[in-house]
């Protein structure tokens, strides 16, 4: 072995190690990296041969963490690491979006990237780590790769930036971003914020940027003392320089043209480039000699199509730096025109359509009980999750004849991104679990956005007091090289975000950020142009809160008839049990009386217990309520109460007076005339008697009921003289017995009996 470390400090004082030449050494790269306890191993393997007709970049990032690396057993009947947890899939996307940007753009080799969770430390986030591992396997394998690249995680927390902050840290703070970035560059943003300013966004930036160019700088030294220096050659394109030239020559006026109509309808606009695609593969040649030994007709006409994207974009691009005009005729600030409406559908507790321009999103909001909250067991996070947000995309929302398979990365990624958006103006303490589900009908650019401002209507209509609207856009960037001319364009396009240089979505309220995801695709972006595009955006974001204001300017004063009414009670926490009762027979018991959903949580903290009651029907809530609080209720001397005689004995009775307790009902207190025996009494088990509760005993803690002080006292009545009770206090003084008790008989006492023989002593057979 001839292992490679280095060494970076973070501000804080804490270590990351990178270290390579140890494990996986069969892979074209390999590293270790270590931070405190938690360790990363991160591998990259790259085809050496490009798949046939593959003209794109087929990268593979999977992120997995392995449950003994906390000393854990998997759950689940098979006790073994499964599918990708959310965790898992989040922050593969993150490292995903930072690298596939800086591949060269002619290398097209299948390149898979692992990095795996081996140890782990309860209070840190591995994540953060993720991607420096994954950039430096890349730096000490010889595949062509235009980084390093780092990832940190920037949190502002008590007025005070930390870099990589730990899981408690995260809790605190106000500000949390990860941040992807190469040296020179910003990559990758995302995160979220408490209602913060553009200008704190943007000093957050410059904090994680600054860490970033130390991390850089170590992968460089690494790369370099590793002897990876060198990447390998390859050839993964067929080009002809002349054909090239043609396609621009032949179509680009004609691409300008279509990209200048602003015309609105996508379809027509992609049925039109299209066309000019096509009449140019119709009216090429035969080949010649020459070019048949160089490829063939599919390679040829592979080739013109990927030279004819390159036209349409710079005639898109072009028509926008050089006269304004955007694809469909907008102004680079102009947002398209929205529709909106809520309580759309009669069944869910919420609803609300939202349309900007063709992206349609229908969003649901349904309100639940505890016993719906989303329990979450992954490896570092084992919690309960009462506000969720689900994202789905089916085909037809883009006109796409194809079925519709699980929910992939994607969806889980902006469903991820709207959730963060709106969960911090979820109201404080809100009894009921809550669930969005957002179905994109229709997309063409911003369907996550679309998701957040359809997401605000429907908490609206349900009736949630959201502590602020919430309203999202994303700004798209066109420029040419090194920014001398820009343009920042506003909700943009999917052609805009697939053909431009910047895709950052900004979601916020009146009052600031709440949201933030960033990705950018040119090299180099000034913060001169992030403030602007920030700014920009805030303007964006206001002109949709007013449309959201308009629709519903307040959330709907009551819940929806048919949302269940929910109560929640605290109860000692010693009472849980008698609530839930053997086998939890007593709470199904009161469940199936009274047709209320009971469940009940404890807090460890405060040492209480939380029972939730919910039903459609107050008068379940109510009787279920009732049956609650007699069972936690505290016996009180002087209460009268509703009993069950339980048994008879000769001296009284024994009465449940409350669920689970009993008193003793003694025969003298069962009537004003004296009883010879329990018989005259008349009482038999399972009988029902009001009872007072007169004397509760503080040493025994045993309970005195009476049935005859509820009745009037007969005329005459002459109550029997109770015994004195013989305690010290009563007695009187007892005299000492010293001087006058006579002389102790000490000498005149005779000798002692020595010859009285041996002592017998009595035993029992067994001694």
């Amino acid at each position: 072995m001839n292992p490679v470390k280095k060494t970076i400090a973070l501000p804080d004082g804490r270590e990351i190690t990178i270290e390579t030449g140890k494990l996986a050494k069969q892979a074209d790269g390999a590293v270790e990296v270590r931070m405190g306890n938690t360790m990363l191993l991160a591998t990259v393997c790259s085809a050496r041969e490009a798949g046939e007709g593959v003209d794109f970049m087929p990268l593979t990032v999977e992120y997995k963490e392995k449950y003994a690396s906390i000393g854990r057993y998997p759950g689940g009947f098979l006790k073994r690491e499964g599918r990708a947890s959310d965790y898992e899939i989040l922050t593969s996307r993150l490292v995903d979006r930072v690298l596939r940007p800086l591949f060269p753009d002619d290398y097209h080799a299948d390149t898979f990237v692992n990095v795996t969770l081996y140890s782990a430390d309860e209070n840190d986030a591995p994540d953060a780590l993720a991607g420096i591992a994954a950039s430096a396997a890349l730096a000490c394998s010889d595949i062509p790769f235009n980084g390093p690249i780092s990832e940190v995680r920037v949190a502002r927390v008590n007025g005070e930036w930390v870099i990589n902050p730990t899981f408690d840290q995260i809790e605190e703070a106000d500000i949390e971003l990860m941040v992807g970035a190469t040296y020179d560059n910003i990559m990758m943003v995302e995160g979220e914020m408490n209602e913060v300013s553009e200008a704190e966004l943007l000093e957050a930036l410059k904090v994680a940027h600054a860490e970033i160019k130390k991390h850089c700088q170590a992968q460089l030294e690494l790369m370099k003392e590793a002897g990876k220096e060198e990447k390998r050659t390859y050839c993964h394109e067929i080009n002809d320089d002349e054909l090239r030239q043609d396609v621009h020559d032949k179509c680009y006026d004609k691409a300008y043209a279509i990209a200048r109509t602003g015309a609105a309808d996508k379809h027509w606009r992609a049925e039109q480039f299209g066309k000019i695609c096509e009449e140019y593969l119709e009216a090429l040649p035969e080949m010649t000699e020459e070019q048949l030994e160089k490829y063939t007709a599919d390679q040829r006409k592979a080739m013109v199509k990927r030279y004819y994207h390159d036209v349409e974009k710079e005639a898109m691009r072009r028509c926008v730096l050089d006269e304004g005009i955007r694809l469909d005729g907008r102004k680079t600030t102009e947002i398209r025109p929205i529709w909106c409406e809520i309580d759309y559908l009669p069944g869910p507790h919420g609803a609300a359509v939202f349309t900007r321009g063709e992206t349609q999103a229908l969003v649901t909001t349904t309100l639940g009980t505890t016993l719906d909250e989303k329990i979450i067991d992954d490896v570092l996070n084992q919690s309960k999750e009462r506000f969720l947000l689900h994202y789905n995309f089916p085909p037809f929302s883009t006109g796409e004849a194809r079925p519709q398979r699980g929910v992939g990365r994607r969806e889980i990624g902006h469903g991820n991104l709207a959730h963060r958006a709106l969960k911090r103006m979820f109201p404080d303490n809100f009894p009921y679990t809550c669930r969005i589900v957002s179905d994109i009908l229709e997309s063409n650019g911003s369907s996550s956005m679309a998701t957040v401002c359809g997401g605000t209507l429907s908490l609206l209509d349900a009736g949630v007091k959201m502590k602020r609207p919430v309203a999202g856009v994303a700004m798209g960037l066109i420029s040419d090289k090194g920014n001398v001319k820009y343009a920042i364009l506003s909700d943009i396009l999917g052609d805009e975000d697939h053909l431009g240089d910047m895709d950052f979505k900004v979601t916020g309220t009146t009052k600031g950020i709440t949201a933030t995801q960033m990705d950018i695709k040119c090299d180099g972006l000034s913060y001169e142009v992030l403030e602007k595009a920030l700014d920009q955006a805030r303007d964006g974001r206001l002109h949709i809160l007013n449309i959201i204001n308009e629709t519903i300017p307040e959330p709907r004063e009551d819940y929806k008839p048919h949302v269940p009414r929910l109560i929640t009670i605290e109860i000692p926490k010693e009472m849980i049990g008698a609530v839930i009762g053997p086998q939890g027979k007593v709470i199904q018991g009161i469940q199936e009386e009274t047709g209320a959903t009971i469940s009940i949580d404890e807090d460890e903290k405060l040492g209480i217990g939380r029972v939730e009651i919910a039903s459609k029907d107050k008068a379940s809530i109510d009787a279920a309520l009732a049956k609650i609080k007699a069972i936690v209720a505290q016996p009180e001397e002087g209460e009268t109460y509703e009993g069950t005689v339980r048994s008879i004995l000769d001296f009284g009775a024994f009465v449940e007076f409350m669920p689970g307790r009993d008193g003793l009902l003694h025969i003298s207190e069962i009537s004003w005339d004296r009883l010879d025996s329990m018989e005259a009494s008349g009482l038999k088990e399972g009988d029902k008697l009001t009872v007072k509760l007169i004397e509760i005993d503080k040493k025994t803690g045993k309970y005195r009921l009476s049935t005859r002080v509820l009745t009037p006292k007969p005329e005459g009545y002459v109550e029997r003289e109770a015994r004195p009770r013989r305690e010290g206090g009563d007695r009187g003084p007892r005299p000492r017995r010293d001087g006058d008790r006579g002389p102790r008989r000490d000498g005149d006492r005779g000798p002692r009996r020595d010859d009285r023989g041996p002592r017998t002593f009595k035993h029992n057979n067994n001694d």
